[in-house]
């Protein structure tokens, strides 16, 4: 397999590398692993064994360095060779998790570095195990960067979007993409070799609307999916959702008690907020970026609070959620809902949350709220809470959980997909730049060389997005530097 991607002569230089697979901080468990064809030679001079344990069966072993010093006892595992995710020969020393014990094993490690006996070991670059991976034939691209972006997931709905790389969904269908190009193009280079038999020339231009509308066809799918990604960025990046509403009507607790955390001060102040307090947080398995503004007060004479109105306003405008708090035990705030009306809010999905129910003395003042809500701003959600008891919270979560399953979604429902800028670009720029060239020639006999030139151009640019073609180096070094050294 390694033949396929690289000289073998290229493999048979690599050096055994090493690195930790957890994170470098105190745990009860911390794993480094080793890979490379010395990594049987590592297990021995830190067990002071001769004996190699059975591929994929733990043992536990002392670990020991230079000076025959006790490090650790560590539960062990070898992997044999091509059995392991490198494909090479891989020990993993799985010690207790204090720094002093994982920079111990590792210098031990280190220290059997020799090459005037032709022991090469070194630390791990990033993403080195992942590229040897690679090179060895025991993953695709697209496979190695879908665990990298299930590693960086922080929501369930990041989750749900790596697993299409992760496992091989993405493959088989970019796989299918560059099949029917192949074929297409087989047809064309048919013609080609046969352009002197007038039945092949009598068939060029069936065949050539044949491929026309495969090509078409492809276009629109690779485009839906391209939408997808796009979808996917806003779970890979976070829903922006903006609170506003006139002073002291309870922005901040509202935000507090979404946040399920006290990152916004709380008082009776009005105008305790001049600047955006902002907060990430996880909502029923969404990514939000939560920004609560300045109080809204049409009226004032103070700079700063003008300056925070502002910024409001901005924010807003870029926000794909926003929640007007009104308090409901206070006259409507016609100033901030008139601003909501003449201001660009095109891009944002708005929500009025009525806060202090508890306290309302008045149930028809707000049956009026929301006549008046549902007659001037059309299509907003209206929910009515109490902050300080909680009531209403919950109804308020799951209509936001509706509309960001709405925003990362498309029509068909279906669950967004992340990849990498990489394949993006790819997929925008050379899979799609080779179709539109191609479906731009027009039905001329000539123009068939030119044709199938597109449609190579096409198939290499797919090649590129799994790792099928010669000349991966620069492709490689930007997938992997991504990557963290232990992966």
């Amino acid at each position: 397999m390694v033949g396929i991607r690289f000289l073998s002569h290229t493999r048979q230089r690599l050096p055994t590398i090493y690195s930790m697979v957890t994170p470098c901080a105190k745990s009860a468990v911390s794993v480094i692993r080793v890979s490379g064809d010395k990594a049987q030679y590592v297990y021995r001079k830190l067990t002071r064994r001769d004996d190699v344990p059975r591929s994929r069966q733990a043992c536990l072993r002392g670990l020991y360095n230079g000076d025959n010093e006790l490090i650790d006892r560590a539960l062990v595992l070898y992997f044999k060779s091509p059995g392991s995710f490198t494909g090479e020969d891989v020990v993993e020393f799985q010690v207790h998790g204090g720094r002093a014990v994982s920079e111990s094993v590792l210098s031990a490690i280190g220290s059997l570095n020799n090459r005037d006996q032709d022991v090469e070991i070194r630390m791990a670059d990033r993403g080195e195990f992942s590229r040897r991976s690679f090179l060895n034939g025991k993953a695709d691209l697209t496979g190695l960067e879908g665990i990298n972006t299930l590693i960086n997931a922080d929501t369930e709905a990041q989750r749900r979007a790596a697993m299409g790389s992760f496992t091989g969904r993405n493959k088989a269908l970019f796989n299918r993409w560059r099949d029917i190009v192949i074929q297409n193009s087989a047809q064309l280079t048919a013609i080609i070799d046969f352009s002197e038999d007038s039945d092949f020339a009598d068939e060029y231009t069936a065949v050539m609307a044949e491929v026309r509308q495969e090509l078409m066809w492809l276009r629109t799918e690779i485009c839906n999916f391209i939408a997808r990604v796009t979808k996917a960025s806003i779970v890979e990046n976070g829903i922006n959702m903006t609170l506003l509403g006139a002073p002291n009507v309870g922005k901040s607790s509202l935000l507090n008690q979404i946040a399920s955390d006290d990152i916004s001060i709380v008082s009776d102040i009005p105008g305790t907020t001049r600047d955006i307090v902002s907060s990430i947080v996880n909502i029923n398995g969404y990514k939000v970026n939560l920004f609560d503004t300045a109080g809204i007060r049409v009226d004032t004479t103070d700079p700063i609070e003008k300056m925070g109105i502002e910024k409001a306003f901005k924010r807003i405008g870029s926000s794909d959620i926003c929640i007007c708090v009104i308090d409901g035990t206070q006259p409507l705030p016609l100033n901030v809902l008139d601003l909501l009306k003449s201001s660009d809010l095109s891009g944002s999905e708005i929500i009025f949350v009525v806060n202090k129910i508890d306290i309302v003395d008045d149930s028809c003042k707000l049956s009026k709220i929301q006549q008046y809500i549902g007659n001037n701003l059309t299509g907003c959600k209206i929910c009515f809470v109490s902050c300080l008891k909680s009531t209403g919270i919950d109804e308020l979560m799951t209509v936001l959980t509706g509309k960001f399953k709405t925003l990362t979604q498309n029509e068909e429902n279906e669950d967004p997909i992340i990849v990498s800028d990489r394949v993006k670009e790819i997929l925008e720029k050379d899979v799609l730049y080779g179709i539109d060239q191609f479906l731009q020639i027009q039905d001329d006999m000539h123009d068939i060389v030119i044709a199938t030139e597109h449609l190579r151009y096409v198939i290499d640019g797919i090649g590129k997005i799994t790792g099928e073609v010669i000349g991966l180096e620069e492709v490689l070094d930007v997938v992997f530097s991504k990557f963290c050294v232990g992966k």
